[in-house]
C-alpha cells in the first residue's frame, strides 16, 4: 500500500515536498516513482528512482526544479518540488514495481504494480 500526502495550493514560486509512505511489504524491493495528472489530460511520469536510490529519471519540464528522492529505512519516496509553476498544477501519484534490479528505473506507467490514491496539487499564479 502506498500513501501520499504534501500537496496544497501554492503560489507560483513557491516550494512543496511530496512523501509516499509505503506498507506490507519491503520498500527496497521496489523502484517507484511519481506521476501527475492534469485536468484532462493522460498522466505522465515525472521522475523516477531506482531501488537503490542511486538512479534518477525526470521529463524535461521539471529538471532542474524537482528532486526525487528516498529513504528506505524510512519506508519513504520524496518528490522536492521548488520553484513551482502554473503547469505544475495536477493530482500527484506515487507508484512502485517489485524488481531485482537494484539500479534501474521505469518510466511508463504501465510497468508498475502498486500506486497511491494521489495528492492535489495547485499552483496560483
Amino acid at each position: 500500500q502506498l500513501q501520499a500526502s504534501g500537496g496544497g495550493s501554492v503560489q507560483a514560486g513557491d516550494s512543496l515536498r511530496l512523501s509516499c509512505v509505503a506498507s506490507g511489504r519491503t520498500f527496497s524491493d521496489f523502484s517507484t516513482g511519481w506521476f501527475r495528472q492534469a485536468p484532462g489530460k493522460e498522466r505522465e511520469m515525472v521522475a523516477a528512482i531506482s531501488r537503490n536510490g542511486v538512479t534518477t529519471w525526470y521529463t524535461d519540464s521539471v529538471k532542474g526544479r524537482f528532486t526525487i528522492s528516498r529513504d528506505n529505512a524510512k519506508n519513504t519516496l520524496y518528490l522536492q518540488m521548488n520553484s513551482l509553476k502554473p503547469e505544475d498544477t495536477a493530482v500527484y501519484y506515487c507508484a512502485a514495481k517489485i524488481t531485482y534490479s537494484s539500479g534501474s528505473y521505469y518510466s511508463r506507467s504501465y510497468e508498475y504494480d502498486y500506486w497511491g490514491k494521489g495528492t492535489q496539487v495547485t499552483v496560483s499564479s
